[in-house]
């Protein structure tokens, strides 16, 4: 699925850059773009996808802390901590760089 929108984005891309059509065309484009990211399925869509993820990096991050247990080294251990706090990523509600929520 990755390859597919990387593919259709440079195929939208290649196209906007290489149009005779012009601005019109462009602006065209970019408005049916604007309102694509503006409807509300995708952006539901979009915020479920980040909730899953952010669901499956805390399982992960769980499980792995759980194996490797007091085997990992105490500055690395100090630098994951720092940067999650420095981050805002501390499980407690808070939006992410994306404007969606952990609800």
């Amino acid at each position: 699925m990755r390859y597919r929108l990387t593919f259709i984005a440079g195929v939208a891309l290649g196209y906007v850059l290489g149009t005779r059509a012009g601005r019109e065309r462009y602006e065209q484009l970019r408005k049916g773009a604007q309102r694509l990211s503006e409807n509300p399925a995708v952006r539901n869509a979009a915020e479920s996808a980040a909730q899953g993820g952010r669901d499956f990096a805390g399982k992960a991050y769980h499980s792995v802390s759980e194996k490797v247990g007091d085997r990992v080294p105490a500055s690395v251990s100090g630098r994951v901590r720092s940067l999650r706090e420095r981050s805002g990523h501390n499980g407690h509600g808070a939006g992410d760089d994306w404007g969606t929520t952990n609800t």
